[in-house]
């Protein structure tokens, strides 16, 4: 399939929850929002399998649930884990989307932001394909932006001033993305490409 440049517009479809133009690998991992519940906040994770390894097929066999516990010992660490994301962005800047941005994806586990637990409930949550210490792309940034702005258009209930990290909202119990992911610089990239609209 073709994909989109991460720089290109990207659109959501307000019917679906899809992002056309990116690989879609939907994951039974996910369920609906509480009832009244919107998208209100945007976490930024950071993941590869095994850890410290990018690109093959391991994430996108994760969040369907179909992680070979035998293939690598860090697998047998987390099998039966049913977890996903709503959207992934490989080191190459390509997104992968997992979940439909309207339903609850599996991906803050507990939580908390702003006194408000349970941030699955009301969040979106995008992996970036990383590892502490392995700073992030430059296509990598300009996915997230580009993904960040449409997503900011589509639902209004969303603000820039609403992205937080896992590390943010799961404190003590999860470091991604990490120190090696830079807020000032996506920050400064986020606004710029808002002001340029």
């Amino acid at each position: 399939m073709q994909t989109a440049p991460p720089t290109a517009r990207l659109t959501i479809d307000p019917a679906t929850g899809l992002l056309a133009g990116v690989r879609q690998v939907l994951s039974p991992h996910c369920d609906a929002r509480p009832a009244g519940a919107v998208p209100e906040l945007l976490v930024v994770h950071g993941i590869s399998l095994p850890p410290g390894e990018f690109g093959g097929p391991w994430i996108d066999r994760l969040f369907t649930g179909e992680l070979p516990a035998d293939v690598h010992p860090y697998f047998k660490e987390i099998e039966g884990l049913r977890a996903s994301a709503h959207a992934l962005i490989r080191r190459d800047g390509q997104i992968v989307q997992y979940v439909p941005f309207g339903a609850r994806a599996w991906h803050a586990g507990k939580s908390e932001y702003q006194g408000r637990s349970a941030c699955n409930d009301f969040s979106i949550g995008i992996e970036l394909e990383g590892a502490d210490g392995t700073p992030y792309t430059e296509p990598q940034y300009g996915a997230l932006v580009a993904l960040v702005v449409t997503l900011l258009a589509a639902y209004p209930s969303l603000s820039s001033a609403a992205i937080a990290g896992h590390s943010d909202i799961a404190p003590g119990r999860k470091t991604d993305p990490w120190q090696v992911f830079d807020w000032p610089r996506f920050r400064t990239l986020l606004q710029e490409r808002l002001a340029a609209q």
